[in-house]
């Protein structure tokens, strides 16, 4: 235990500042563990840690350690949703990681246990706990109810859909509003297969949090059951000096990638994934999600995939678990990888499916390709992502004429005028890591999409990224984004674009020639910004590489 390594000197210094906190000289051998928390009164899938911190505090002061919390960022990409500060979700990634680093390197913990839910909040604890290689967990904060609104299925993404309808005139105002008092009835994560749950699920799969804990409902007896598990767990992994890197190989990294493809998981993943397994010194590119996308069948999808099924659905058919089993009958996943709850093999002998309907057999799978799939062309010569379980089939392959736009708010401007019909491709840029700065997610946009009933008719195009919770032909993470000149800023209105999701292809069917001359005339529009996002700007990498400040350190 290092904190108990330090130099006499340093440690009657710390304890001189400790023993005015109400900690006892006796409790000061013990190991030091921190309680991440990213806790706090704007952030609904964080706000029932509040109901956990002192069980969870004398739980593992009873298992031997010095519990200590550590508040740190907690955004929520919905409470952004849509407004500027938008920008700065994604960079609070890398923020997270930051403030984890700087304080449990800074004040020498023997260990932590990482508190989160969010989007963005989870890659960054995982990013954190590779840099710095001690022993680690992350306890997630469960999904939360569905909401009903007239006998009908809402959930959070359901209130921009409403909008929508509503501007539009197909829905009254006292249904838009009761839609939006019932679609979250309870905290925790939005209980659809968004970014939330698809990194919580990662975070399990890669082997950092305890075995169902992705797929449990918040606050519940069996949550609060987990977190006195994952208490215990963190003091013993710290006795035995159990760190990351004794748990994860790459083999885990593949496992999750496969794992998002079987269940159409977020496209955010394909930034996420990378950027921590780049702070453990594996690297991945699309190439790799692209390559399982051919090999692992689609065998699970709740909404936006699917029109009724959501997390509870998930939970009571098996989660996590039922997934990988499935998976490894035919031997499409590595079952001796290990995590904080053992081999993957053992876990799996008490994992049943419990709802064939919800998760599938490989045999009877929903799509024989897994639900993300990268597309190239002249329009992303390194590559664009789309979500394409979540797209209707027919629109699979779609052909158009560009509408171009420099922001989300243009364009979702224009699609509420109704400038925007049936057969356009959207274009929306100058919204990537660089351009915007801070890449938004783009939710909004096609929710109004969705509730205008175009969902098969209207494609979009962007260098920025979604929801996890985005339904409709929609392609983001364009690279190279407009910013740094790419194919994207150089399109014009009219122009003609295919799309081909089986061929992977994205064209704009313009000629070299024509491209290069409007490549002299091009000029980067400068969005204004300051402060971490001008520091973000300048040091963030591309969207296929992580879209992240540490990326290429």
């Amino acid at each position: 235990m290092r904190s108990n390594k330090l130099s006499e000197e340093a440690i009657d210094h710390r304890n001189a500042l400790l023993y005015p906190m109400g900690i006892k000289e006796e409790d000061t051998t013990r190991p030091y563990v921190a309680i991440i928390n990213a806790w706090n009164e704007i952030n609904p899938g964080h706000y029932h840690f509040k109901n956990i911190i002192d069980e969870l505090k004398k739980v593992i002061y009873d298992a031997g350690g010095l519990p200590l919390e550590v508040p740190i960022t907690g955004i929520c990409d919905g409470i952004c949703s849509n407004t500027p500060g938008d920008r700065y979700t994604l960079p609070s990634r890398d923020l997270v990681s930051m403030e984890i680093e700087s304080m449990v390197e800074g004040n020498q913990m023997d260990g932590m246990i990482m508190l989160g839910s969010c989007d963005k909040i989870v890659p960054g604890m995982l990013m954190a706990a590779g840099r710095l290689n001690i022993p680690s967990l992350i306890f997630t904060g469960g999904y939360a109810d569905t909401g009903n609104y007239n006998g009908d299925m809402v959930t959070l993404t359901h209130t921009k859909q409403a909008f929508a309808a509503y501007k539009a005139g197909n829905m009254s105002e006292k249904d838009y509003k009761g839609v939006v008092k019932n679609a979250c009835p309870t905290t925790g994560t939005c209980p659809f297969m968004g970014t939330a749950n698809t990194m919580c699920a990662f975070s399990e799969v890669v082997g950092l949090s305890l075995s169902g804990n992705a797929t449990v409902r918040a606050n519940s007896d069996e949550w609060h059951k987990l977190g006195t598990l994952a208490g215990n767990k963190i003091v013993e992994m710290i006795k035995n000096d159990i760190k990351p890197s004794d748990i994860i190989t790459r083999e885990n990294f593949v496992n999750s990638i496969k794992y998002v493809m079987a269940i159409g998981g977020s496209t955010n993943s394909l930034m996420h994934i990378p950027a921590v397994a780049k702070q453990m010194d594996y690297e991945l590119t699309v190439d790799e999600f692209d390559k399982y996308s051919d090999i692992i069948p689609l065998i699970s999808t709740i909404y936006p995939s699917h029109p009724k099924y959501t997390m509870p659905d998930f939970d009571e058919a098996g989660g996590v678990g039922a997934v990988l089993k499935e998976l490894s009958k035919k031997k499409l996943i590595n079952v001796e990888t290990n995590s904080v709850s053992g081999i993957l093999e053992d876990i799996l002998k008490n994992v049943e499916n419990k709802n064939e309907d919800v998760i599938r057999s490989v045999d009877n799978p929903i799509s024989s390709d897994g639900g993300l799939a990268v597309l190239r062309g002249n329009l992303a010569s390194d590559s664009a992502i789309v979500k394409f379980s979540a797209v209707p089939e027919k629109a699979w392959a779609f052909k158009g004429r560009a509408k171009v736009y420099d922001s989300e708010m243009e364009g979702w401007s224009a699609l509420l005028r109704d400038e925007i019909v049936k057969g356009d491709v959207v274009i929306i840029r100058y919204e990537g890591p660089k351009g915007s700065p801070g890449m938004p997610h783009l939710e909004t946009f096609m929710a109004a999409v969705l509730g205008k009933g175009l969902g098969s008719d209207v494609a979009l195009i962007t260098d920025g990224r979604f929801s996890g919770a985005t339904g409709g032909l929609a392609i983001g993470h364009v690279v190279p984004e407009a910013y740094e000149g790419g194919t994207i800023a150089l399109v014009e209105n009219g122009d003609e674009i295919s799309i081909d999701i089986r061929k992977r292809s994205l064209i704009l069917h313009v000629d070299e020639s024509i491209l290069e001359k409007r490549k002299e005339n091009f000029r980067p529009i400068e969005k204004d910004c300051f402060g971490y996002l001008k520091l973000y700007k300048k040091m963030t990498s591309s969207a296929s590489k992580g879209a992240s400040i540490f990326y290429e350190l």
